[in-house]
């Protein structure tokens, strides 16, 4: 049988894989930083009929513009936006492949904080963009001063601030992104996919009037309980949005999707209304596992990074036996916690402390 090191693959992708975290039909899955939260019935019954209405038509291509849900987005997001400053695609995953399509490819160099999110070194390889990893200081935040004397040194072509960060939760200050904005001249990408979730920073969006290379990108798959949909977007100056339209492919939204996100995004209210609740299961989770003794990081999102488990492996599986999915990302003794109903936050927290000290078997 062929294997891929039969394979002629592009030499920056030898040895690499597939990104993916496990899936299991558990009864309580906190592993991948959904929205555990139902979606309420009548967004769905609207979602359902919009979704009749769209089918009726499939037989021909979909608005390749989609500019129905740009307008959506826009209105959403406010601050004046308007629709020719929104992009769109199958998840943010894609949004952030067609800037690097975009922007990076051979020759240039896509640099971010580490430990972030795993997928841009993957996006970077996919697209013959040069990764660096710069490592964030001990308590994961960064600084302007830090952010400043990175690009300086390594002087990328683009640049991704995550924030909140995943899978740090550490929330991402505005005085940040205005610094790396002007210390270098390159495509600054502040990942917002958890924004919803910080209620206490405005968004990126706020600091787009007079900066074309800031693109502030966002996601329905968290807050908006979206995930299976697949619909990121993107804020940005006209410019971008008409880089990112070279790149697509024809009619990359389709007709379903466009139909679902716009429906969604009318009920933005009611979708976002268990938001207030994830976030006090978060802190209600945090308090908890700090008074067993684990170091909990400070989280702006929806998930938790937890330190202080001996032997994370272990605790993983211990917990996956019991019907709990959570994330095991390979950062010494933590464990990612995805913050989900009350039912949910009390199951892990009771088979947490029944491990004992340090997620070992007492």
């Amino acid at each position: 049988m062929t294997s891929l090191s039969d394979l002629p693959l592009r030499e920056n992708l030898v040895g690499l894989r597939p990104y993916g975290a496990p899936q299991d039909p558990v009864p309580v899955s906190l592993n991948v930083n959904e929205n555990t939260h139902p979606i309420p019935e009548h967004v769905a019954i609207d979602i359902v009929q919009s979704l009749a209405r769209a089918v009726t038509g499939v037989n021909r291509y979909p608005d390749r513009e989609f500019m129905e849900l740009r307008e959506a987005l826009a209105g959403y997001l406010g601050h004046g936006l308007e629709a020719n400053q929104i992009w769109a695609a199958n998840g943010s995953n894609e949004v952030l492949q067609q800037v690097l399509q975009a922007f990076g490819g051979p020759g240039r160099s896509l640099l971010s904080f580490t430990p972030t999110y795993s997928m841009y070194p993957l996006l970077a390889s996919g697209t013959d963009t040069s990764w660096i990893a710069v490592e964030r200081p001990a308590d994961y935040a960064l600084t302007p001063e830090a952010v400043v004397e990175a690009l300086k040194e390594y002087r990328p072509d683009i640049v991704i601030l995550c924030g909140p960060n995943n899978p740090t939760g550490t929330p991402l200050e505005r005085d940040v992104i205005e610094a790396a904005y002007d210390a270098f001249d390159g495509i600054l990408i502040v990942d917002e996919a958890y924004h919803e979730f910080d209620a206490e920073r405005e968004s990126a969006v706020t600091l787009l009037p007079g900066r074309p290379r800031l693109l502030v990108s966002r996601t329905m798959s968290k807050a908006f309980a979206f995930a299976g949909v697949r619909l990121g977007y993107l804020a940005a100056d006209p410019a971008v949005i008409d880089a990112l339209r070279l790149v697509r492919l024809p009619y990359h939204v389709s007709a379903l999707t466009q139909a679902a996100a716009t429906a969604a995004v009318r009920h933005a209210d009611s979708m976002l209304a268990t938001v207030a609740d994830i976030r006090a299961q978060r802190d209600r989770l945090a308090a908890a596992l700090a008074e067993l003794g684990y170091v909990v990081h400070p989280s702006g999102s929806n998930f938790l990074l937890v330190g202080g488990f001996a032997d994370p492996d272990a605790t993983f599986e211990a917990l996956r036996a019991q019907g709990i999915l959570i994330r095991n990302l390979s950062i010494p003794g933590h464990l990612r916690i995805t913050a989900g109903t009350e039912s949910e936050t009390s199951t892990v927290i009771e088979a947490i402390r029944a491990l004992g000290p340090g997620g070992a078997r007492s």
